[in-house]
């Protein structure tokens, strides 16, 4: 039997933002922490930096770098993303930051317009053909020399193992198609960008990271998350 399509419908109709996502609004929960401090090791934008945050979700990025780029814009397909997120800043105005709803293959946004595209847990929840399509907008967006970073889940790690079993955690049906490294290293070289860097990232829980972070190189099932680079020749 053939699982239902994952669409914009599932995000805007289910509670997928607002049940149970207190340690992802928060951005000093634990798990955000990790999550900020990681994919900014990934490329930290300067100061006169124009990003792009692509598939935005609770708008992590923006209120994290708000404060220190040029601008920031999350754009997400999600209308219940992006009010969410604009209900926040309504409360709390950060000059530089602003959302838009839009389908990240085709965002609308000016041709060669950002330093920095970042796709944070984004590629999971992307079909195949849909991946190579937000990467294609990424790199027309993207300034010359501009970079893309992307971070996702690792399928071979033993906890999405047993996520995708439901043994102990939940599976994620939003998570329709894991991307390998070699695989992201692929695509974004075949849609024109020079790869910089791309490496294995241990977990945020404390104990599991430390021997994740010593082992990962040769036990695949301790390399918990993917991050990749490239740049924009």
């Amino acid at each position: 039997m053939t699982e239902e399509r994952i669409g914009r419908e599932f995000y805007d109709r289910s509670d997928y933002f607002e049940g149970r996502t207190e340690h992802l609004q928060d951005l000093d929960s634990p798990f955000q922490k990790y999550r900020i401090d990681k994919v900014l090791q990934i490329y930290d934008p300067g100061p006169e930096e124009r990003v792009l945050d692509v598939g935005c979700g609770w708008g992590t990025f923006c209120w994290a770098l708000g404060p220190r780029v040029g601008e920031i814009i999350g754009v997400d397909f999600s209308q219940k993303s992006v009010e969410l997120c604009e209900q926040r800043l309504a409360q709390r105005p950060i000059d530089g930051v602003s959302f838009l709803c839009a389908d990240a293959r085709n965002t609308g946004l000016g041709a060669e317009s950002f330093d920095l595209v970042i796709g944070a847990d984004l590629v999971e929840h992307l079909y195949p053909e849909d991946s190579e399509a937000v990467v294609a907008e990424a790199f027309r967006v993207l300034k010359k020399g501009g970079r893309l970073s992307l971070w996702t889940p690792h399928r071979g790690h033993f906890l999405e193992m047993l996520k995708a079993r439901n043994i102990v955690l939940q599976r994620d049906v939003s998570h329709v198609d894991y991307k390998s490294m070699k695989r992201l290293k692929t695509m974004v070289a075949n849609m024109g960008f020079a790869v910089e860097r791309a490496y294995y990232a241990e977990s945020h829980l404390i104990g599991l990271r430390s021997m994740e972070r010593v082992f990962q190189e040769w036990v695949p099932i301790l390399r918990r998350r993917i991050a990749v680079l490239a740049r924009k020749p």
